[in-house]
């Protein structure tokens, strides 16, 4: 029964981080497509740095633990409005709200799904991690597991953007996902361990290529 329900819930995992499930994530590119327009990202090489830097120093390490709070605390209401607030708080420009908080409506959307009494402890619109991690907590998803899905997922993300956007062809973009490995398995452990007086980034030149997209003449992304 054990192994029944730890396939059950990778399958579940799989499908709520699959880039099919319908969430808009496409639509997206994080600030990353002004970061190539300002020349800051222009390969492959420089592709892998900035996810690296933001997985593990960025908004995504913010949201990681965001997601593994939300996770801890799935049965309590008000610990989760709380952090709730405190993630949407968090978002530092326009679009980055925008993003974070439409893909989370959308996934829970999509996730009742497989129905359960976490949506109804869950303030009705929340950022995106928050809503992985109250749901994959309900379902009994390891949070280490959870973690390191979401982050592959959002290093995914970059890489089908990068190569939109021109900066790396699809050879190249496997590449990068695979030198990102351990790099998102040394977060997925730092962050199933860390609690909110973890948060906290350091990323000065993406903070501000997500802001100077909003006034972005041409573009393919939202965000």
């Amino acid at each position: 029964m054990t192994q029944d329900r730890e396939l059950q819930a990778l399958l579940r995992l799989t499908a709520w981080l699959s880039p099919a499930f319908p969430i808009g994530s496409f639509a997206y590119s994080g600030g990353l497509e002004r970061a190539v327009a300002d020349e800051l990202v222009t390969d492959a090489a420089s592709l892998a740095a900035w996810t690296d830097t933001l997985i593990g120093n960025g908004s995504v390490w913010n949201d990681a633990v965001l997601l593994v709070e939300s996770h801890r605390v799935h049965v309590e209401a008000m610990r989760l409005a709380e952090i709730a607030a405190l993630a949407e708080a968090l978002a530092g420009s326009r679009e980055r709200h925008q993003e974070t908080m439409l893909l989370g409506e959308a996934f829970l959307a999509a996730a009742r799904a497989w129905p359960d009494g976490v949506f109804e402890r869950l303030p009705d619109k929340v950022a995106y991690p928050i809503a992985i991690g109250a749901v994959t907590g309900a379902h009994g998803i390891k949070p280490e597991k959870a973690l390191a899905a979401f982050l592959h997922a959002y290093a995914s993300q970059a890489v089908s953007s990068g190569i939109r956007l021109g900066v790396a062809g699809q050879r190249n973009g496997v590449a990068v996902l695979a030198g990102l490995e351990d790099r998102i398995a040394e977060v997925a452990r730092l962050a199933a361990a860390s609690t909110l007086d973890d948060l906290g980034s350091a990323t000065v030149q993406a903070d501000i290529a997500s802001l100077r997209h909003e006034t972005q003449a041409t573009r393919l992304f939202r965000s």
